[in-house]
């Protein structure tokens, strides 16, 4: 599973827009029906108008009427690979506290962990 959601979110990447960063990432949501929703980051000439890339597939999903995720696997050119920041935490965390996150780059480095472990103590309405 791991490894189809990683190329995923590789396909993903290819779709940023990241004109001033220069750092494209690409996002893989695993739902629960089995259904992947892919997201990349769009950067913009006012900074807090960018979304990432989880943040992308997220609002995705929740437009599609989709609530419940069982994954997800980020790309990025760092090495060791880069976790989510943490808005996009925040917002995962609103709907899969415990989710497991795939981490990985181009040159095939591998980290997996969980929500919980990169957000402990999360804000949360229950």
């Amino acid at each position: 599973m791991n490894k189809n959601l990683i190329e995923q979110a590789k396909q993903a990447r290819e779709n940023a827009y990241a004109p001033y960063s220069n750092y494209a990432v690409g996002a893989a949501l695993l739902l629960d029906n089995g259904e992947i929703i892919q997201g990349a980051n769009v950067e913009n000439a006012s900074f807090g108008g960018t979304v990432c890339a989880e943040r992308s597939a997220v609002f995705t999903a929740i437009s599609k009427g989709f609530r419940k995720f069982k994954a997800i696997a980020v790309v990025t050119e760092s090495s060791p690979p880069a976790s989510p920041c943490g808005f996009c935490r925040q917002v995962l965390a609103e709907f899969a506290p415990d989710l497991p996150i795939v981490l990985s780059n181009p040159q095939g480095e591998i980290t997996e962990t969980n929500l919980a472990t990169l957000l402990p103590m999360q804000f949360r309405l229950k």
